[in-house]
């Protein structure tokens, strides 16, 4: 009762969100939900049809109306800006995604190539991180926006989502 009550306003709570993130990764972790995708994208279906196909799954499993829960998903940064554990689910949850199309969409080769493009990418973001506990809170906070303001203007480019020392350096001096 309490998923269909929810079901009735703007926006899916929090719980929920959680929820089908934390299943769909399961889900898409699953040797048979993979062949699922392959097989679709064998079968020249969009592996994204499959992979929405399987996110409505889960919001039918959860009593919500799928076309709503989908609708709810392209809201979570507006709605949900400022809970910042939610948004890392939620862009953890849409890189699964991501990685669930890749891994059915290139060759072994291809992905593994990707797979090692990302662990590089995530290990200049964990320097960059370090870099920025070196300063205050409203230095991190103005550093963050400007990495924010930067992603936005490159479309969400991976490639931009790294700021090097100097970089950091400056936002915080200016």
């Amino acid at each position: 009762m309490a998923a269909a009550a929810a079901s009735t306003t703007s926006m899916m709570t929090r719980p929920q969100l959680l929820h089908l993130f934390s299943r769909f990764s399961f889900l898409t972790s699953l040797p048979e939900v993979k062949a699922r995708i392959a097989d679709a994208v064998r079968d020249k279906q969009e592996a994204v049809a499959v992979t929405t196909e399987i996110q409505e799954e889960i919001l039918r499993e959860m009593g919500i109306d799928p076309s709503f829960g989908i609708g709810c998903l392209g809201k979570v940064n507006v709605m949900y800006e400022d809970d910042m554990e939610l948004m890392v689910k939620f862009y953890q949850f849409v890189a699964k995604e991501e990685m669930a199309i890749d891994e059915a969409e290139l060759d072994p080769r291809e992905f593994a190539e990707k797979l090692h493009a990302q662990h590089k990418l995530q290990e200049q973001q964990l320097k960059m991180l370090i870099q920025m506990r070196k300063y205050n809170p409203e230095s991190q906070s103005v550093i963050l926006e400007t990495l924010r303001k930067q992603l936005e203007s490159a479309n969400f480019d991976t490639d931009a989502s790294i700021l090097t020392p100097e970089q950091i350096q400056e936002i915080v001096e200016n």
